[in-house]
């Protein structure tokens, strides 16, 4: 699919059979998913070939970052979703000249929608390829910080239920090692949620501290160079909240694998306990089971009920005990 932005360009995307050329004055180029024709026609525009989506999952930074004839190359991962409970961080290419800036991505990621809205609803902010992608760059970000709070809310709630007390009274239909089996598999799910915010973070913090020493932001005098180093702040900041995170996280982690040792503990107990309940019973039992002749009891009228007693009261004493004593 394919997007132009800029004066009087359609809101629908664009049919490549019906436009052989990008019209003058387009200043954002937006590709999803492109297809060679939108992709040859998006190179004629900007002079450049546009990468891959081989070219932008490379990861040594000199594949994603870098300058060629006064045109950058920027490319970062993004975030897409997570509303729909299937986060991933996907390569998203940002290329940028004088006169028009091109991203290509395979993802629909939602800062890419509110630009989109920004943009149609104030065409005087999009009068540059610059100020589009730094508005770009500023709507990432917030993104990422809402991404790192949908992520600690998580944390929190997964913090609630791990600590919260009686637990099998709270849950009559589900076993309580089932209930934590559901809780490490909730923190795994969080886990890889805030390793793909954090992955993305970095890749973005990486781009922008090379989009600051090059290109139209180089010059100390530039206008945009505050917003950017403002960028880089929060980034740094937003890296800081995922180790905290990440820390919480592990602790959760730890806590619950205690919880189930703690169970499993209470389990073995309870049959500990029962084993020396049932072993006097038992010991009395072999004695009058064996088969020597001279055992006076087996002449005894009582002798049958008196076992029986001896037998039961052998296994409730040990009872009362456990039960004194807190083991049951």
């Amino acid at each position: 699919m394919l997007r132009l932005f800029g004066p009087d360009c359609p809101i629908t995307p664009i049919d490549t059979e019906i436009l052989d050329a990008i019209p003058d004055g387009v200043v954002w180029i937006d590709l999803l998913n492109p297809t060679e024709e939108e992709e040859k026609l998006a190179e004629r525009a900007l002079g450049q070939n546009i990468p891959t989506r081989e070219d932008l999952a490379e990861i040594e930074p000199s594949s994603r970052l870098y300058e060629r004839d006064d045109v950058l190359f920027l490319t970062a991962s993004v975030m897409a979703g997570i509303e729909e409970g299937h986060p991933t961080a996907d390569p998203v290419g940002f290329i940028l000249s004088d006169k028009l800036l091109v991203t290509v991505r395979h993802i629909d990621p939602e800062p890419f929608l509110l630009m989109a809205e920004r943009v149609y609803a104030d065409p005087a902010s999009a009068k540059r390829p610059i100020d589009v992608l730094v508005q770009m760059f500023d709507v990432i970000v917030d993104q990422l910080a809402d991404q790192f709070e949908h992520a600690g809310t998580e944390v929190e709630k997964l913090s609630s239920r791990v600590f919260e007390r009686n637990l099998k009274r709270r849950d009559k239909e589900t076993h309580t090692e089932r209930r934590l089996e559901a809780i490490l598999l909730r923190i795994g799910q969080v886990q890889r949620l805030l390793a793909e915010i954090r992955q993305s973070t970095v890749s973005i913090s990486r781009m922008m501290v090379f989009f600051r020493n090059c290109g139209p932001i180089e010059h100390k005098d530039s206008p945009f160079r505050p917003r950017v180093d403002s960028f880089n702040a929060d980034l740094k900041a937003l890296l800081d909240h995922s180790a905290f995170l990440n820390d919480n996280l592990t602790f959760l982690l730890d806590a619950s694998l205690g919880l189930i040792s703690l169970e499993q503990n209470a389990v073995m107990k309870v049959f500990s306990v029962f084993a020396v309940i049932f072993m006097p019973p038992t010991l009395i039992a072999g004695i009058y089971g064996m088969n020597f002749e001279r055992m006076p009891e087996l002449s005894w009228h009582y002798g049958y009920p008196m076992a029986l007693g001896l037998i039961l009261v052998s296994a409730v004493v040990p009872y009362l005990l456990a039960r004194r004593s807190g083991w049951l």
